[in-house]
Parts: C-alpha cells; sequence; structure tokens
C-alpha cells in the first residue's frame, strides 16, 4: 500500500514538473518568436539626405565631419518625429501662402519662412520668456518696431503684421552683419548677444562661432526642415492634397472706433465670439478700445456652415 502511494506521488510530481517545462518551453518560444519579429520587422535607417544644404542663398560648409553632425542631428529629429512633421506639411499649406508674399514684397528671401516654421510650429503659441505668435516675439521689441501690445490689443497675434515685423528685423539684422544666417542667428538670440559674441571671438561667421546650444542648432534645424518639406516622399511623408489645412475664406472689415462689444460685433456679421476670435488673435479682451480713431482690419469668416452649430435649447433664466 505504502510503495503504490508513493509510485501515485512520484507520477503526480513528474506530471507536474513536466507541465511546468512545457510552459517554459511555450513561453520561450513566443519570446523567441517576438524578438524574431522585431528584428526582422522593426528597422531605423540612418538618413541619406543631401551632400550641400543652403540657406538663404548661402552654401553650408557641409563637408566638415562637425557641420555635418550637427546637419544630421537635426534631419534625423524631424524625420523620426513623424506627427510633429506631418503637422508642419499640413499647417505650412495653410500659412506659407500668407507669409510668402509678405517676404518677397520685403525682398527678405523665402527661406525665412521656415523660420517662423521652427520657431512656432505655425501656432499662437509663448515661450517661457514671453515671445508670442508665430514668429515668437518679444513685448519689448514688437514696442521698438511699432507693433501695438497691450491688455486688449497684441498685435504679435496678427500674422500679417507680425511677418512685416520679422522682415524689419531681419533686414536690420542682413545690414548689421552682413549675412542672411547672421540675420536668423540674431532673430534667435537678439543683435546685442550676437554682436557681443562677434566682437568676443573676432568673427562674424556664424559656422565660426562658439553659441548658445539653441543658437548652435538654429540654422540646421531650419535647414532640415527645409530639406524634408520640399522633398516629402523622399524622406517617408505620404499624403494627398485634401489631408492639408487651407485657409478658409474671409472678409475684412475696417474699423476706425471703439467696439464696446465684440460678442454683438461678431453676432451682427453672422458668426459667433469663438470664431471672430480664431481668425483674430490679436483681439485679446471683448472689446475693442479705439479712442485714437486708429485703423483696424478684422477678418470675418464667409463659409460658417460646417463651423457653427445649432445651440442647445436651454432656459436662460437658469444660468442667471
Amino acid at each position: 500500500m505504502k510503495n503504490k502511494f508513493l509510485f501515485v506521488v512520484c507520477i503526480f510530481l513528474s506530471l507536474f514538473f513536466l507541465s511546468k517545462m512545457f510552459i517554459y518551453s511555450v513561453k520561450l518560444n513566443e519570446d523567441e518568436n517576438h524578438i524574431r519579429n522585431f528584428k526582422n520587422n522593426y528597422q531605423i535607417y540612418s538618413i541619406l539626405h543631401p551632400t550641400s544644404f543652403s540657406f538663404a542663398g548661402e552654401v553650408l560648409p557641409s563637408n566638415s565631419s562637425e557641420i555635418f553632425e550637427r546637419i544630421d542631428k537635426q534631419m534625423l529629429k524631424n524625420v523620426y518625429w513623424q506627427s510633429n512633421t506631418l503637422l508642419y506639411f499640413k499647417r505650412a499649406n495653410k500659412y506659407f501662402p500668407i507669409i510668402e508674399p509678405i517676404l518677397k514684397k520685403n525682398n527678405i528671401p523665402d527661406d525665412f519662412k521656415y523660420l517662423a516654421l521652427i520657431e512656432s510650429g505655425l501656432q499662437n503659441v509663448i515661450s517661457p520668456a514671453g515671445a508670442t505668435g508665430f514668429w515668437q516675439i518679444l513685448k519689448s521689441t514688437a514696442r521698438e518696431y511699432g507693433l501695438e501690445v497691450n491688455s486688449a490689443i497684441d498685435e504679435r497675434y496678427d500674422l500679417e503684421k507680425s511677418t512685416e515685423f520679422a522682415c524689419n528685423y531681419l533686414k536690420s539684422a542682413y545690414n548689421q552683419f552682413g549675412s542672411w544666417t547672421m540675420a536668423a542667428a540674431s532673430y534667435n538670440m537678439g543683435k546685442n548677444g550676437l554682436q557681443r559674441r562677434v566682437l568676443e571671438q573676432k568673427t562674424n561667421n556664424y559656422f565660426n562661432l562658439k553659441l548658445s546650444s539653441e543658437t548652435s542648432e538654429y540654422i540646421f534645424r531650419i535647414v532640415a526642415v527645409k530639406e524634408i518639406l520640399q522633398n516629402p516622399k523622399k524622406y517617408g511623408f505620404v499624403f494627398r492634397d485634401k489631408d492639408l489645412y487651407t485657409m478658409p475664406s474671409f472678409k475684412t472689415i475696417i474699423v476706425d472706433s471703439t467696439i464696446n462689444d465684440l460678442n454683438e460685433f461678431a453676432i451682427s456679421n453672422s458668426i459667433n465670439y469663438k470664431l471672430l476670435k480664431e481668425y483674430n488673435p490679436w483681439l485679446r479682451k471683448n472689446f475693442l478700445p479705439d479712442e485714437s480713431r486708429k485703423i483696424y482690419k478684422i477678418k470675418i469668416p464667409l463659409d460658417t456652415s460646417p463651423l457653427i452649430f445649432n445651440d442647445i435649447k436651454f432656459n436662460v433664466d437658469s444660468l442667471k
């Protein structure tokens, strides 16, 4: 009887250990297959990019290994941050047609539209330092160049006026430093700061200067984004025209007096307050003060059918 019991226990233990080994073996096979599939199917390629880059007609010295590494870094970051770069394509299609003719009118190289793109992603963002809008303009600099900035009006958010500001700044910087690469660098770090580096290091060539990490990468970010946006399929970006963003049609109303209630103004123009602010982000309050009778241009979208929805029925008195 005792022997029979021991036999049963041995059988049970054997089956138990065999089952453990089987489970481990299955798990091991699953892991091996997973690793094999990962290795076979997931691959990250180095970027094969041009041997020559230029910015605003100025050729970068990319035969230098140090320069090549800095370009390569920005190419990799922008090609493999696919969602962000795809948004660049989409927004550029919407806003470049506004920026390009202003640059051309002011004899500023077309490549500077990519400066606006890397500054803000073509969004009305605010930096930790307080730089604002598509062109990331500081309040003091905006006022120096004639933009109106106060609690009710901030023309750094006006794309046309802020682009004109950028043109004036860049022309001044070009006259001061003698090259468009240096003008772009000064846009990032300020003309006074760049001038100090020039005097300290006794060179006015951007590629010879020791600058902050942000400014030293600045031109390379611009040329990398320019290269990718000009050659989307080469770098794996595939989209259709209908996938890109477009600027809806709008009319412009000339205003030369105070508007006490922008909500009522919006309703009187067959739109809502939200749309009025989206098309005119430089309006910072719910009114437009204009004691000086200055002329302002307010954009009113024409096709509001896909943007205005029926209000939910409710009792107005219940909100009071």
